[in-house]
């Protein structure tokens, strides 16, 4: 049975492969401003082939919700959760903690990724309804969720979540969904 956990090396393979897929799909080129694509152009899927470079990028996701961690300009703490089945990589959500103003107009609190062979299953659905509640106790209320505008599996989902749109920007979508 899937479960949201914090990153882990137990699912090393199979994260390689969802990697591959999301690379597959066109994900990691300059205009894609997903935590996916950051890794990919960052690192690739070869720069996490070897158990301690994947070891140290786990690590690295896990330190990153603490105030006190080291990273890029204009990332800001935030808590990633993967969602596995036993050895399978299904997919990420990340909950960033705080709104630059670039996330406020296109990337939001909450971003996620499903692999594209575990897609149309609710793992999106399951991921977001889960996330909010931790966001809730760090007194995130509403979570500012966006998506691209023809981006509808991921407009149903959003809505699906509670998320009330308030406008569109940028080719994204804003919606603000309660986390209480």
């Amino acid at each position: 049975m899937p479960e949201l956990v914090r990153p882990t090396t137990d699912v090393h393979a199979s994260f390689l492969a969802a990697m591959a897929e999301f690379r597959e799909e066109g994900r990691g080129g300059p205009d894609d401003r997903s935590q996916i694509g950051h890794d990919l152009r960052q690192l690739g899927i070869e720069g996490l082939t070897a158990t301690d470079a994947f070891a140290a990028y786990v690590a690295r996701l896990n330190a990153e919700p603490l105030p006190e961690t080291p990273r890029p300009e204009g990332f800001v703490p935030s808590t990633t959760f993967w969602l596995v089945d036993g050895p399978e990589f299904l997919g990420r959500i990340q909950l960033r903690h705080r709104l630059t103003e670039w996330l406020r107009d296109v990337g939001g609190h909450i971003g996620y990724d499903v692999r594209k062979s575990a897609r149309r299953r609710g793992h999106a659905s399951r991921m977001l309804r889960e996330i909010l509640s931790y966001a809730h106790g760090l007194g995130i209320d509403p979570a500012l969720v966006t998506c691209d505008v023809d981006n509808l599996g991921s407009r149903r989902v959003i809505e699906a979540c509670g998320g009330v749109l308030e406008d569109v920007r940028a080719g994204k979508r804003r919606y603000w969904i309660p986390t209480a």
